[in-house]
């Protein structure tokens, strides 16, 4: 007799960001901001991180910015010298009402992430016409 049942791939569950601050060390990236004509830029360097396990959140006027790298591997790890602190990446900037929200990009390679906060066109500066 044939059996009529489909098989269903049930995904693990993905552990919560944050979930994963509150389980394991957590270390501020180094951060870079710097200011160009038509926006701010943010770079963080988070070396051990996957593009797939880096995660940005938008809230309340906030921009949180997270890494989560191979914890228990580099916890477990056998070093002869570690200079670096180890755990995920996170840090949590106030963005200014001057940041045009809907416009922010971000870009994740060669473990530095690059977050371009555009500004509003009010603030930018205008030359007037004079008649």
């Amino acid at each position: 007799m044939t059996d009529n049942r489909e098989m269903i791939k049930v995904k693990e569950k993905e552990q919560q960001w944050e979930e994963v601050l509150e389980t394991e060390a957590v270390v501020a990236p180094f951060v870079d901001i710097y200011e160009t004509e038509d926006n701010f830029v943010l770079t963080a360097n988070m070396s051990g991180v996957a593009r797939d396990n880096v995660k940005l959140k938008l809230e309340e006027g906030s921009l949180s910015i997270f890494g989560k790298v191979n914890y228990d591997e580099l916890k477990n790890r056998k070093y002869i010298l570690n200079e670096n602190e180890v755990g995920n990446y996170y840090r949590k900037f106030r963005i200014s009402k001057s940041i045009d929200e809907s416009k922010i990009e971000a870009h994740f390679e060669n473990g530095q992430l690059t977050v371009k906060l555009p500004k509003h066109d009010r603030i930018k500066p205008r030359t007037i016409t004079i008649k």
